[in-house]
Formats: structure tokens, sequence, C-alpha cells
């Protein structure tokens, strides 16, 4: 073994005064410090309460800028639409019909809105649709760049974050064709479930 005992210690010096430094954090100016927080306003997180299986739902999220300074990159993630099936773990609960236009980056659940200017409001979008029927909690956060060197907050100091519990019901939707145009109509007064 190269340099012995004495060689190993002075490693797991090296080692932990590298933990602790990294620990601090750095933003790269050189002040150690981890955050600039961006303060942040969930203007709306809408999703459907009650949804049929195999009919396209909209959930949106809108977020604006309250701070001074341009988020460098809004990020927002969302878990709970890519949960896997029971009995199919190859499959998803949701099918992601369309995900906001060029906001897919390498984690499934994460997206990102790009840079936001202060007093702008970033707004993304899903189409989804649910293909197993149950109770589900989707969760969101928002975050200020994908690196996580940088912080969002809401205006009290607390994350930017919440949830929302959907009922899919395997009752399909009343619908009927027109047969005059060919669109699809919805009745939805006397949906089931």
């Amino acid at each position: 073994m190269e340099g012995g005992p004495a060689y190993l210690r002075a490693l797991i010096a090296v080692a932990a005064v590298t933990s602790v430094l990294a620990g601090c954090g750095g933003d790269g100016s050189g002040n150690g410090s981890r955050d600039p927080k961006y303060t942040v306003d969930i203007v709306r997180a809408t999703f459907p309460q009650r949804q049929h299986l195999a009919e396209q739902t909209t959930f949106e999220i809108a977020v604006r800028n309250t701070g001074q300074d341009a988020i460098p990159e809004l990020v927002v993630t969302l878990q709970g639409l890519g949960e896997r099936m029971a009995d199919n773990p190859r499959r998803s609960l949701w099918v992601i019909d369309a995900a906001p236009a060029g906001s897919g980056t390498a984690s499934p659940d994460t997206w990102t809105a790009g840079r936001v200017k202060p007093g702008a409001t970033a707004t993304l979008r899903w189409l989804v649709t649910p293909i197993e029927a149950g109770t589900r909690v989707l969760t969101y956060k928002v975050d200020a760049n994908l690196k996580g060197d940088v912080t969002a907050a809401l205006a009290d100091g607390s994350p930017p974050r919440g949830s929302i519990s959907v009922r899919v019901t395997d009752k399909a939707p009343n619908a009927r064709v027109d047969p005059r145009t060919g669109d699809v109509i919805r009745d939805k007064t006397r949906s089931g479930g």
C-alpha cells in the first residue's frame, strides 16, 4: 500500500476538508452563499379533481416572478403523472399527450420555463389522459434553476409547492358524435362517477 497509515490519514483529512468546503455552497461569487432566493407567487395550479378514464384533461401551473431580479431558469417538478401502474410497472397512470413546448429536461418529472423577468408570469400546461381509475395525489414544486444552487420562495419565505388530489373514475363520460360535423360532444351534466 502506498505510504501506509499516514498516507491514508492524510487522504481522509483532505476528503473531509473538501467535503466541508463543498457543503458551504458557493454561487461562484466567492461569498460562499448557496442562496440568492427568488421570490415567486403561484398564481394558479389547476387540475380537474374528478376525471374519467381516457378523457384528456389539462394540468396548468402559472408562476409569477414577484422579486426584483430575473429568475435564471424557472423550474417546475411535477410528481405523480409518471407514477407507475401497480399491475404493469412499465405504464404510467397518465399518458402525457403534450408537455409544455421546449420545456423538457433530463429528469422525467422536471420541466423548465426558462428565464422569467421581474413581474412576468410563466405558464406551463400538460395535456394528459388518465389510464387507470383510483385516487391519486399530484405534487408540484417550483425552483429557480436546474442546478439547485439558487432557490425560489414565496413572499413569506416558504417553499413554493403544493398538491392536488384527483379521483379518476372508471365510468366513461357521456359523449356523442355530432353526425353533421363529426365533433365529439361531451355532456358534463350527466357524466357518471
